[in-house]
Protein backbone atom coordinates (compact mmCIF):
# COMPACT_ATOMS: atom_id res chain seq x y z
CA UNK A 1 0.00 0.00 0.00
CA UNK A 2 0.95 3.82 -0.85
CA UNK A 3 2.09 5.38 1.79
CA UNK A 4 2.88 9.30 1.50
CA UNK A 5 3.56 11.77 4.37
CA UNK A 6 2.57 15.81 3.88
CA UNK A 7 4.71 17.90 6.28
CA UNK A 8 2.59 21.11 6.36
CA UNK A 9 5.69 23.96 6.35
CA UNK A 10 2.91 26.46 5.85
CA UNK A 11 3.09 28.99 3.37
CA UNK A 12 2.59 33.07 2.84
CA UNK A 13 2.27 34.32 -0.09
CA UNK A 14 0.94 37.76 -1.64
CA UNK A 15 -1.94 36.11 -3.02
CA UNK A 16 -2.07 32.66 -0.52
CA UNK A 17 -1.97 32.07 3.04
CA UNK A 18 -1.59 29.15 4.99
CA UNK A 19 -0.11 29.12 8.98
CA UNK A 20 -2.57 28.19 11.10
CA UNK A 21 -6.06 28.68 11.56
CA UNK A 22 -5.37 28.29 8.11
CA UNK A 23 -4.98 25.65 5.93
CA UNK A 24 -3.66 26.50 2.28
CA UNK A 25 -4.68 25.09 -0.96
CA UNK A 26 -1.46 23.16 -1.77
CA UNK A 27 -2.14 19.93 0.91
CA UNK A 28 -5.47 19.67 -0.38
CA UNK A 29 -4.47 19.63 -4.23
CA UNK A 30 -1.75 17.38 -3.89
CA UNK A 31 -3.35 14.93 -1.45
CA UNK A 32 -6.22 15.05 -4.21
CA UNK A 33 -3.84 14.07 -6.47
CA UNK A 34 -2.56 10.97 -4.22
CA UNK A 35 -6.01 9.57 -4.32
CA UNK A 36 -6.60 10.16 -7.84
CA UNK A 37 -3.66 8.14 -8.61
CA UNK A 38 -4.13 5.51 -5.61
CA UNK A 39 -7.91 5.80 -3.79
CA UNK A 40 -6.40 2.90 -1.53
CA UNK A 41 -3.21 5.53 -0.43
CA UNK A 42 -2.66 6.49 3.30
CA UNK A 43 -1.88 10.04 3.39
CA UNK A 44 0.14 11.16 6.89
CA UNK A 45 -0.88 15.11 7.16
CA UNK A 46 1.08 17.10 10.09
CA UNK A 47 1.92 20.80 9.88
CA UNK A 48 5.63 21.51 10.97
CA UNK A 49 4.11 22.87 14.97
CA UNK A 50 2.76 19.25 15.63
CA UNK A 51 6.75 17.96 14.54
CA UNK A 52 8.44 20.81 16.81
CA UNK A 53 6.13 19.57 19.53
CA UNK A 54 6.83 15.93 19.12
CA UNK A 55 9.95 15.02 17.57
CA UNK A 56 8.97 10.85 17.81
CA UNK A 57 6.82 11.97 15.03
CA UNK A 58 9.64 11.56 12.48
CA UNK A 59 9.39 7.85 12.50
CA UNK A 60 6.15 8.26 11.02
CA UNK A 61 7.77 10.30 8.13
CA UNK A 62 10.62 7.40 7.94
CA UNK A 63 8.06 4.57 7.28
CA UNK A 64 6.34 6.42 4.00
CA UNK A 65 6.95 5.86 0.38
CA UNK A 66 7.01 9.19 -0.10
CA UNK A 67 7.23 12.68 2.04
CA UNK A 68 6.23 15.50 0.09
CA UNK A 69 6.83 19.46 2.53
CA UNK A 70 4.93 22.40 1.59
CA UNK A 71 7.07 25.72 2.69
CA UNK A 72 7.87 29.31 1.44
CA UNK A 73 7.20 32.63 3.10
CA UNK A 74 7.10 35.77 0.26
CA UNK A 75 5.21 37.84 2.43
CA UNK A 76 6.35 38.12 5.84
CA UNK A 77 3.28 38.83 8.35
CA UNK A 78 2.50 38.58 12.19
CA UNK A 79 1.60 34.82 13.40
CA UNK A 80 -0.26 34.15 16.82
CA UNK A 81 -0.84 30.32 15.91
CA UNK A 82 2.22 28.93 14.34
CA UNK A 83 5.49 30.11 12.28
CA UNK A 84 6.59 28.83 8.63
CA UNK A 85 9.19 26.35 8.90
CA UNK A 86 12.94 27.28 7.97
CA UNK A 87 15.27 26.08 5.63
CA UNK A 88 17.94 25.28 9.08
CA UNK A 89 14.52 23.13 10.38
CA UNK A 90 14.17 21.25 7.19
CA UNK A 91 17.79 20.20 6.97
CA UNK A 92 18.28 19.46 10.91
CA UNK A 93 14.51 17.10 10.67
CA UNK A 94 15.42 15.22 7.80
CA UNK A 95 18.89 14.93 7.37
CA UNK A 96 17.85 11.70 9.60
CA UNK A 97 15.37 10.01 7.67
CA UNK A 98 17.32 8.63 4.24
CA UNK A 99 14.65 5.75 3.27
CA UNK A 100 11.63 7.79 1.65
CA UNK A 101 11.69 10.09 -1.10
CA UNK A 102 11.83 13.27 0.02
CA UNK A 103 10.08 16.31 -2.05
CA UNK A 104 9.77 20.32 -1.38
CA UNK A 105 6.76 21.98 -3.11
CA UNK A 106 5.38 25.28 -2.93
CA UNK A 107 6.91 29.02 -2.79
CA UNK A 108 10.12 27.44 -1.27
CA UNK A 109 10.82 25.58 -4.07
CA UNK A 110 10.17 28.09 -6.72
CA UNK A 111 11.37 30.95 -5.55
CA UNK A 112 13.64 30.30 -2.09
CA UNK A 113 13.04 30.82 1.32
CA UNK A 114 11.73 34.08 2.72
CA UNK A 115 12.96 34.80 6.31
CA UNK A 116 11.72 37.95 7.07
CA UNK A 117 11.24 41.69 5.63
CA UNK A 118 14.02 43.28 4.66
CA UNK A 119 16.65 39.83 4.38
CA UNK A 120 17.44 38.43 1.05
CA UNK A 121 16.01 35.23 -0.07
CA UNK A 122 17.49 31.67 1.48
CA UNK A 123 18.28 30.10 -1.77
CA UNK A 124 17.10 26.51 -2.02
CA UNK A 125 20.18 24.67 -2.98
CA UNK A 126 20.77 25.15 0.86
CA UNK A 127 18.27 22.53 1.41
CA UNK A 128 19.40 20.28 -1.93
CA UNK A 129 20.78 17.63 0.21
CA UNK A 130 18.27 16.55 2.03
CA UNK A 131 15.88 16.21 -1.29
CA UNK A 132 15.04 14.03 -4.04
CA UNK A 133 13.33 16.57 -6.34
CA UNK A 134 12.56 20.32 -5.44
CA UNK A 135 9.13 21.04 -7.18
CA UNK A 136 9.67 24.38 -9.62
CA UNK A 137 6.07 23.78 -10.65
CA UNK A 138 2.27 22.92 -9.29
CA UNK A 139 2.72 20.19 -6.62
CA UNK A 140 -0.32 18.04 -8.06
CA UNK A 141 0.86 17.84 -11.24
CA UNK A 142 4.39 16.65 -10.50
CA UNK A 143 3.78 14.07 -7.98
CA UNK A 144 1.09 12.07 -10.09
CA UNK A 145 4.23 11.77 -12.75
CA UNK A 146 6.34 10.63 -9.89
CA UNK A 147 4.09 8.22 -8.84
CA UNK A 148 3.40 6.91 -12.69
CA UNK A 149 7.25 6.84 -12.53
CA UNK A 150 7.42 4.20 -10.14
CA UNK A 151 8.90 6.77 -7.65
CA UNK A 152 12.08 8.03 -9.74
CA UNK A 153 12.73 11.11 -10.25
CA UNK A 154 15.24 10.90 -12.49
CA UNK A 155 13.28 11.56 -15.91
CA UNK A 156 10.52 14.14 -13.99
CA UNK A 157 10.47 17.56 -15.49
CA UNK A 158 10.12 19.02 -11.98
CA UNK A 159 8.70 22.56 -13.82
CA UNK A 160 5.22 21.30 -14.85
CA UNK A 161 2.31 23.64 -14.26
CA UNK A 162 -1.38 22.58 -14.33
CA UNK A 163 -2.42 23.46 -18.32
CA UNK A 164 -6.08 24.96 -17.23
CA UNK A 165 -7.91 26.02 -14.03
CA UNK A 166 -9.95 23.11 -14.36
CA UNK A 167 -6.99 21.09 -13.95
CA UNK A 168 -7.45 20.82 -9.91
CA UNK A 169 -11.43 20.75 -9.61
CA UNK A 170 -11.41 17.26 -9.38
CA UNK A 171 -7.92 17.05 -6.76
CA UNK A 172 -9.75 19.78 -4.54
CA UNK A 173 -12.84 17.70 -4.17
CA UNK A 174 -10.96 14.53 -3.69
CA UNK A 175 -8.16 15.93 -1.26
CA UNK A 176 -10.39 17.96 0.69
CA UNK A 177 -10.86 14.94 3.39
CA UNK A 178 -7.32 15.94 4.54
CA UNK A 179 -8.29 18.57 6.85
CA UNK A 180 -9.62 15.92 8.99
CA UNK A 181 -5.96 15.68 10.15
CA UNK A 182 -5.18 19.31 10.69
CA UNK A 183 -4.79 19.83 14.59
CA UNK A 184 -7.04 22.85 14.47
CA UNK A 185 -9.95 20.86 12.87
CA UNK A 186 -12.92 21.41 12.68
CA UNK A 187 -13.73 24.48 14.69
CA UNK A 188 -10.53 26.42 14.47
CA UNK A 189 -9.02 25.75 11.12
CA UNK A 190 -10.44 28.35 7.59
CA UNK A 191 -9.57 26.81 4.38
CA UNK A 192 -8.05 29.14 1.64
CA UNK A 193 -10.01 29.15 -1.66
CA UNK A 194 -8.70 29.88 -4.75
CA UNK A 195 -11.17 31.58 -6.95
CA UNK A 196 -7.90 32.07 -9.83
CA UNK A 197 -4.65 32.26 -10.18
CA UNK A 198 -2.35 35.07 -11.95
CA UNK A 199 -2.56 39.06 -12.49
CA UNK A 200 -4.40 41.01 -15.23
CA UNK A 201 -1.50 43.36 -14.42
CA UNK A 202 1.32 40.70 -15.75
CA UNK A 203 0.23 42.05 -19.49
CA UNK A 204 2.26 45.29 -18.30
CA UNK A 205 4.58 43.46 -16.06
CA UNK A 206 2.85 44.04 -12.83
CA UNK A 207 4.00 45.27 -9.36
CA UNK A 208 8.04 45.46 -9.50
CA UNK A 209 8.28 43.18 -6.34
CA UNK A 210 5.55 41.34 -6.71
CA UNK A 211 5.95 37.37 -8.30
CA UNK A 212 2.09 37.24 -8.85
CA UNK A 213 3.17 38.51 -12.37
CA UNK A 214 5.34 35.49 -13.35
CA UNK A 215 2.13 33.91 -13.57
CA UNK A 216 0.19 35.04 -16.21
CA UNK A 217 -3.12 36.13 -16.82
CA UNK A 218 -5.56 35.45 -14.72
CA UNK A 219 -6.69 31.81 -15.22
CA UNK A 220 -10.25 31.27 -13.93
CA UNK A 221 -11.58 28.38 -12.00
CA UNK A 222 -15.15 27.82 -13.21
CA UNK A 223 -17.98 28.69 -10.72
CA UNK A 224 -18.98 25.08 -10.45
CA UNK A 225 -15.14 23.87 -9.37
CA UNK A 226 -15.27 26.49 -6.49
CA UNK A 227 -18.69 25.49 -5.14
CA UNK A 228 -18.05 21.78 -5.60
CA UNK A 229 -14.81 22.13 -3.33
CA UNK A 230 -17.10 24.19 -0.66
CA UNK A 231 -19.46 21.58 -0.67
CA UNK A 232 -16.84 18.76 -0.34
CA UNK A 233 -15.41 20.75 2.64
CA UNK A 234 -18.57 21.90 4.12
CA UNK A 235 -19.20 17.83 3.86
CA UNK A 236 -15.82 16.65 5.92
CA UNK A 237 -16.68 18.88 8.52
CA UNK A 238 -15.66 22.36 7.62
CA UNK A 239 -17.18 25.60 8.56
CA UNK A 240 -14.60 28.65 8.01
CA UNK A 241 -13.93 29.99 4.60
CA UNK A 242 -11.57 32.40 3.00
CA UNK A 243 -11.72 33.65 -0.79
CA UNK A 244 -8.09 34.38 -0.66
CA UNK A 245 -6.56 32.63 -2.68
CA UNK A 246 -6.28 35.45 -5.85
CA UNK A 247 -4.67 39.16 -6.71
CA UNK A 248 -8.22 40.79 -6.47
CA UNK A 249 -11.51 38.90 -5.28
CA UNK A 250 -13.56 41.88 -7.53
CA UNK A 251 -11.99 40.72 -10.73
CA UNK A 252 -12.56 37.15 -10.68
CA UNK A 253 -13.93 36.39 -14.01
CA UNK A 254 -13.54 40.41 -15.45
CA UNK A 255 -14.20 40.77 -18.52
CA UNK A 256 -11.19 40.79 -21.17
CA UNK A 257 -8.72 40.01 -18.21
CA UNK A 258 -5.89 38.45 -20.44
CA UNK A 259 -6.03 42.10 -22.64
CA UNK A 260 -5.99 44.99 -19.93
CA UNK A 261 -4.56 45.54 -16.83
CA UNK A 262 -7.67 46.76 -14.86
CA UNK A 263 -10.11 44.50 -16.95
CA UNK A 264 -14.24 45.26 -16.04
CA UNK A 265 -15.67 43.28 -13.06
CA UNK A 266 -18.75 40.97 -13.33
CA UNK A 267 -20.85 41.50 -10.96
CA UNK A 268 -22.58 38.92 -12.02
CA UNK A 269 -20.18 36.52 -11.43
CA UNK A 270 -19.43 36.81 -7.85
CA UNK A 271 -23.52 37.04 -7.00
CA UNK A 272 -23.51 33.67 -8.47
CA UNK A 273 -20.53 32.98 -6.57
CA UNK A 274 -21.69 33.98 -3.61
CA UNK A 275 -25.04 32.54 -3.56
CA UNK A 276 -23.71 29.53 -4.76
CA UNK A 277 -21.79 29.44 -1.58
CA UNK A 278 -24.17 29.79 0.79
CA UNK A 279 -26.53 27.24 -0.39
CA UNK A 280 -23.73 24.72 -1.04
CA UNK A 281 -22.64 25.15 3.11
CA UNK A 282 -25.71 26.27 4.21
CA UNK A 283 -24.75 26.86 8.55
CA UNK A 284 -21.14 28.18 7.55
CA UNK A 285 -19.38 30.24 9.89
CA UNK A 286 -17.11 32.59 8.74
CA UNK A 287 -16.84 33.31 4.72
CA UNK A 288 -14.38 36.19 4.11
CA UNK A 289 -12.09 37.48 1.36
CA UNK A 290 -8.41 38.86 1.15
CA UNK A 291 -7.02 40.92 -1.70
CA UNK A 292 -8.86 43.85 -3.55
CA UNK A 293 -6.97 46.00 -6.21
CA UNK A 294 -7.73 49.22 -5.42
CA UNK A 295 -7.30 50.51 -9.21
CA UNK A 296 -10.20 48.41 -9.69
CA UNK A 297 -12.92 49.80 -7.20
CA UNK A 298 -11.29 53.32 -8.44
CA UNK A 299 -11.89 52.83 -12.36
CA UNK A 300 -14.90 50.69 -12.12
CA UNK A 301 -16.85 51.97 -8.99
CA UNK A 302 -20.05 51.17 -10.00
CA UNK A 303 -19.40 47.70 -11.00
CA UNK A 304 -17.42 47.27 -7.41
CA UNK A 305 -20.13 48.80 -5.40
CA UNK A 306 -22.30 46.17 -6.48
CA UNK A 307 -19.79 43.40 -6.10
CA UNK A 308 -19.24 45.01 -2.56
CA UNK A 309 -22.76 44.95 -1.30
CA UNK A 310 -23.20 41.49 -3.13
CA UNK A 311 -19.96 40.30 -0.64
CA UNK A 312 -21.98 42.19 2.44
CA UNK A 313 -25.05 40.07 1.59
CA UNK A 314 -23.66 36.62 1.48
CA UNK A 315 -20.20 36.97 3.56
CA UNK A 316 -19.99 36.82 7.65
CA UNK A 317 -19.39 40.18 9.38
CA UNK A 318 -16.01 41.34 10.43
CA UNK A 319 -14.90 40.72 6.56
CA UNK A 320 -11.52 42.93 5.55
CA UNK A 321 -10.77 43.82 1.42
CA UNK A 322 -7.01 43.89 1.69
CA UNK A 323 -5.71 46.68 -0.69
CA UNK A 324 -1.89 46.89 -1.87
CA UNK A 325 -1.19 50.42 -1.93
CA UNK A 326 2.51 49.84 -1.12
CA UNK A 327 3.11 53.94 -1.31
CA UNK A 328 1.14 57.08 -2.37
CA UNK A 329 4.63 58.64 -3.41
CA UNK A 330 4.01 59.85 -7.15
CA UNK A 331 7.68 58.69 -8.01
CA UNK A 332 7.54 54.89 -6.09
CA UNK A 333 4.32 54.59 -8.13
CA UNK A 334 6.13 55.23 -11.36
CA UNK A 335 9.26 53.54 -10.82
CA UNK A 336 7.49 50.40 -9.31
CA UNK A 337 4.60 50.17 -11.60
CA UNK A 338 1.42 50.30 -8.80
CA UNK A 339 -1.63 49.59 -8.58
CA UNK A 340 -2.80 53.17 -8.11
CA UNK A 341 -2.24 56.97 -7.54
CA UNK A 342 -3.25 58.71 -4.50
CA UNK A 343 -6.89 59.91 -5.53
CA UNK A 344 -7.55 56.56 -6.93
CA UNK A 345 -6.44 54.34 -3.25
CA UNK A 346 -8.65 57.38 -1.60
CA UNK A 347 -11.71 56.66 -4.00
CA UNK A 348 -11.03 52.52 -3.34
CA UNK A 349 -11.26 52.92 0.90
CA UNK A 350 -14.17 55.80 0.53
CA UNK A 351 -16.20 53.13 -1.75
CA UNK A 352 -15.33 50.44 1.26
CA UNK A 353 -16.59 52.67 3.94
CA UNK A 354 -19.29 53.92 2.11
CA UNK A 355 -20.51 50.07 1.71
CA UNK A 356 -19.17 47.73 4.92
CA UNK A 357 -18.80 50.49 7.83
CA UNK A 358 -21.94 49.27 9.33
CA UNK A 359 -21.67 47.32 12.55
CA UNK A 360 -22.12 43.49 11.97
CA UNK A 361 -23.92 40.57 14.09
CA UNK A 362 -20.44 40.07 15.64
CA UNK A 363 -19.67 43.67 16.52
CA UNK A 364 -16.99 44.51 13.77
CA UNK A 365 -17.59 46.49 10.71
CA UNK A 366 -19.49 44.27 7.90
CA UNK A 367 -16.23 44.95 5.41
CA UNK A 368 -13.32 47.17 5.54
CA UNK A 369 -10.34 47.35 3.80
CA UNK A 370 -6.90 47.03 4.82
CA UNK A 371 -4.02 48.70 3.25
CA UNK A 372 -0.59 47.29 2.56
CA UNK A 373 2.45 49.44 2.15
CA UNK A 374 5.95 48.07 1.50
CA UNK A 375 9.08 49.89 1.66
CA UNK A 376 12.21 49.44 -0.04
CA UNK A 377 11.15 50.14 -3.24
CA UNK A 378 13.19 51.88 -6.43
CA UNK A 379 12.41 56.09 -5.76
CA UNK A 380 11.72 55.82 -1.88
CA UNK A 381 13.91 58.88 -0.21
CA UNK A 382 12.56 60.47 3.22
CA UNK A 383 9.76 62.51 1.94
CA UNK A 384 8.33 59.14 1.03
CA UNK A 385 7.39 58.05 4.43
CA UNK A 386 6.00 61.75 4.71
CA UNK A 387 3.69 61.17 1.96
CA UNK A 388 2.40 58.09 3.20
CA UNK A 389 1.80 59.62 6.93
CA UNK A 390 -0.26 62.52 5.47
CA UNK A 391 -2.30 60.09 3.02
CA UNK A 392 -3.05 58.29 6.09
CA UNK A 393 -3.91 60.91 8.36
CA UNK A 394 -6.49 62.32 6.13
CA UNK A 395 -8.29 58.92 6.00
CA UNK A 396 -8.59 59.42 10.10
CA UNK A 397 -9.22 62.74 9.54
CA UNK A 398 -11.91 62.43 7.04
CA UNK A 399 -13.84 60.30 9.49
CA UNK A 400 -13.33 56.92 7.25
CA UNK A 401 -12.33 53.71 8.75
CA UNK A 402 -9.67 51.22 8.26
CA UNK A 403 -9.36 47.66 9.52
CA UNK A 404 -5.87 47.03 9.49
CA UNK A 405 -2.70 48.88 8.47
CA UNK A 406 0.35 46.45 7.31
CA UNK A 407 3.78 48.21 6.86
CA UNK A 408 6.30 45.89 5.48
CA UNK A 409 9.78 46.04 4.03
CA UNK A 410 10.17 43.80 1.06
CA UNK A 411 11.89 40.77 0.73
CA UNK A 412 13.12 40.94 -2.65
CA UNK A 413 12.49 37.72 -4.51
CA UNK A 414 13.67 36.14 -7.86
CA UNK A 415 12.04 36.70 -11.15
CA UNK A 416 11.40 40.12 -9.96
CA UNK A 417 12.64 43.53 -11.16
CA UNK A 418 13.26 44.54 -7.18
CA UNK A 419 15.23 41.22 -6.89
CA UNK A 420 17.92 43.36 -8.40
CA UNK A 421 18.18 45.88 -6.29
CA UNK A 422 18.19 43.51 -3.11
CA UNK A 423 17.94 45.36 -0.01
CA UNK A 424 20.32 48.22 -0.56
CA UNK A 425 17.09 50.67 0.11
CA UNK A 426 16.21 49.10 3.27
CA UNK A 427 18.94 49.05 4.88
CA UNK A 428 19.17 52.63 3.73
CA UNK A 429 16.25 53.65 5.74
CA UNK A 430 16.34 51.34 8.40
CA UNK A 431 15.64 54.00 11.43
CA UNK A 432 13.32 56.32 9.05
CA UNK A 433 11.23 52.82 8.95
CA UNK A 434 11.36 52.22 12.22
CA UNK A 435 9.96 55.90 13.09
CA UNK A 436 7.33 55.58 10.86
CA UNK A 437 5.92 52.38 12.10
CA UNK A 438 6.11 54.20 15.70
CA UNK A 439 4.50 57.05 14.42
CA UNK A 440 1.63 55.56 12.48
CA UNK A 441 0.81 53.42 15.13
CA UNK A 442 0.47 56.21 18.25
CA UNK A 443 -1.05 59.02 15.63
CA UNK A 444 -3.16 56.79 13.26
CA UNK A 445 -3.91 53.21 14.30
CA UNK A 446 -5.10 53.76 17.55
CA UNK A 447 -7.44 56.45 16.96
CA UNK A 448 -8.69 54.65 14.15
CA UNK A 449 -9.17 51.24 16.71
CA UNK A 450 -10.57 53.77 18.88
CA UNK A 451 -13.43 55.15 16.47
CA UNK A 452 -13.87 51.51 15.16
CA UNK A 453 -14.44 49.81 18.44
CA UNK A 454 -15.29 52.48 21.12
CA UNK A 455 -14.90 51.42 25.20
CA UNK A 456 -18.55 49.26 25.35
CA UNK A 457 -18.53 47.55 22.32
CA UNK A 458 -19.75 44.17 22.19
CA UNK A 459 -17.81 41.43 19.86
CA UNK A 460 -19.26 38.18 20.06
CA UNK A 461 -17.40 34.40 19.61
CA UNK A 462 -13.96 35.55 20.37
CA UNK A 463 -11.58 32.06 20.24
CA UNK A 464 -9.35 32.02 23.08
CA UNK A 465 -5.72 30.68 21.85
CA UNK A 466 -3.02 31.55 23.70
CA UNK A 467 -1.89 32.71 27.50
CA UNK A 468 0.68 35.15 28.12
CA UNK A 469 1.00 34.81 31.73
CA UNK A 470 -2.14 35.65 33.43
CA UNK A 471 -3.90 37.24 30.30
CA UNK A 472 -5.49 35.63 27.86
CA UNK A 473 -5.35 36.18 23.87
CA UNK A 474 -7.60 35.46 21.65
CA UNK A 475 -9.07 36.86 18.20
CA UNK A 476 -12.54 36.28 16.13
CA UNK A 477 -12.25 34.05 13.34
CA UNK A 478 -12.06 35.48 9.53
CA UNK A 479 -8.89 37.56 7.62
CA UNK A 480 -6.84 39.79 9.72
CA UNK A 481 -8.70 39.15 13.13
CA UNK A 482 -7.74 41.84 15.87
CA UNK A 483 -6.47 40.57 19.03
CA UNK A 484 -7.91 40.83 22.15
CA UNK A 485 -6.55 40.83 25.26
CA UNK A 486 -8.85 39.22 28.23
CA UNK A 487 -7.09 40.09 31.69
CA UNK A 488 -7.09 36.23 33.42
CA UNK A 489 -6.88 33.21 32.80
CA UNK A 490 -9.58 31.98 30.99
CA UNK A 491 -10.28 28.48 29.19
CA UNK A 492 -8.61 27.77 25.89
CA UNK A 493 -10.16 27.07 22.59
CA UNK A 494 -13.57 28.76 23.79
CA UNK A 495 -15.62 31.39 22.49
CA UNK A 496 -16.56 33.75 24.86
CA UNK A 497 -18.50 37.46 24.00
CA UNK A 498 -16.36 39.97 25.53
CA UNK A 499 -16.96 44.10 26.09
CA UNK A 500 -14.11 46.63 24.92
CA UNK A 501 -12.33 48.30 28.27
CA UNK A 502 -9.71 49.42 26.36
CA UNK A 503 -6.90 50.03 23.41
CA UNK A 504 -3.71 49.46 22.25
CA UNK A 505 -1.97 50.32 19.33
CA UNK A 506 -2.89 47.31 17.05
CA UNK A 507 -4.88 45.22 19.89
CA UNK A 508 -8.31 46.15 22.20
CA UNK A 509 -8.55 44.97 25.90
CA UNK A 510 -11.84 43.42 27.03
CA UNK A 511 -13.55 40.98 29.79
CA UNK A 512 -15.94 38.48 29.21
CA UNK A 513 -19.73 39.37 29.00
CA UNK A 514 -21.38 39.05 30.75
CA UNK A 515 -18.63 38.70 33.58
CA UNK A 516 -19.97 36.64 36.48
CA UNK A 517 -19.05 38.65 39.32
CA UNK A 518 -19.31 36.02 41.98
CA UNK A 519 -16.84 33.96 40.08
CA UNK A 520 -14.49 36.28 37.96
CA UNK A 521 -10.42 36.13 38.65
CA UNK A 522 -9.11 39.47 40.11
CA UNK A 523 -7.24 40.07 36.96
CA UNK A 524 -10.63 40.32 35.23
CA UNK A 525 -12.13 42.33 37.67
CA UNK A 526 -9.12 45.17 37.46
CA UNK A 527 -9.76 45.40 34.19
CA UNK A 528 -13.20 46.60 34.34
CA UNK A 529 -13.82 50.43 33.78
CA UNK A 530 -13.22 52.38 37.27
CA UNK A 531 -11.83 49.69 39.17
CA UNK A 532 -7.94 48.71 39.62
CA UNK A 533 -6.57 47.19 42.03
CA UNK A 534 -7.90 48.38 45.55
CA UNK A 535 -11.61 48.32 44.34
CA UNK A 536 -11.45 44.67 43.00
CA UNK A 537 -9.66 43.30 46.70
CA UNK A 538 -13.03 45.20 47.88
CA UNK A 539 -14.87 43.13 45.36
CA UNK A 540 -13.46 40.09 45.72
CA UNK A 541 -14.07 40.74 49.94
CA UNK A 542 -17.62 40.75 49.75
CA UNK A 543 -18.50 38.39 47.16
CA UNK A 544 -20.71 36.30 46.81
CA UNK A 545 -23.54 39.17 46.27
CA UNK A 546 -26.78 38.47 46.05
CA UNK A 547 -28.15 41.38 43.86
CA UNK A 548 -27.63 44.23 42.28
CA UNK A 549 -28.15 47.01 45.10
CA UNK A 550 -25.73 44.17 47.31
CA UNK A 551 -23.03 44.49 44.81
CA UNK A 552 -23.26 48.56 44.63
CA UNK A 553 -23.36 49.02 48.32
CA UNK A 554 -19.54 47.33 48.95
CA UNK A 555 -18.10 50.03 46.66
CA UNK A 556 -16.90 53.19 47.58
CA UNK A 557 -18.43 54.97 44.93
CA UNK A 558 -21.99 54.28 43.71
CA UNK A 559 -21.70 55.68 40.46
CA UNK A 560 -18.76 53.47 39.55
CA UNK A 561 -21.16 50.22 40.64
CA UNK A 562 -24.29 51.94 38.57
CA UNK A 563 -21.18 51.63 35.45
CA UNK A 564 -19.82 48.51 35.90
CA UNK A 565 -23.19 46.60 36.14
CA UNK A 566 -23.47 47.44 32.20
CA UNK A 567 -20.07 44.85 32.26
CA UNK A 568 -21.45 42.16 34.78
CA UNK A 569 -23.76 39.48 35.75
CA UNK A 570 -24.62 38.72 39.37
CA UNK A 571 -26.29 35.31 39.97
Amino acid sequence: MLKVSILDGYVDEPTCLGVPPYISPYPRYVAGAIWNFDKSARIFYLTIDQLRNDITLLSVLSKSDMVIVIAGMSVPGRYLSGFPVSPGELVSLLSDIPQPLKILCGPAARYGFGISGGKKIRETHFVEAVFDLIVKGDCETVVPEILNNRHDVENIDSSQLRKHASDIGGFSVKGASIVKQHPFYPNRLITEIETYRGCPRSIVGGCSFCSEPSKGPPDFRPIKDILAEIQALYTNGVRHFRLGNQPCIFSYMSKHADESEFPQPDPDALEKLFKGIRNVAPNLKTLHIDNANPGILARYPNECRRIAKTIVKYHTSGDVAAFGIESVDPVVIKKNNLKASVEEAYRAIKLLNDVGSTIGYNGMPELLPGLNFVYGLEGETKDTYDLDYNFLKKILDDGMLLRRINLRQIIPIPGTRMFKTGNKIISKHKREFKRFKKKVSENIESPLLKNMLPEGTVLKDVLTEIYKGKLTFGRQMGSYPLLVGIPGVHLLHTTPNVKVTGHGYRSITAVPFPLYINNAQRETIEALPGIGKKRAIRILANRPYRNKEHFINSLDDPLIGDKILEHISIK
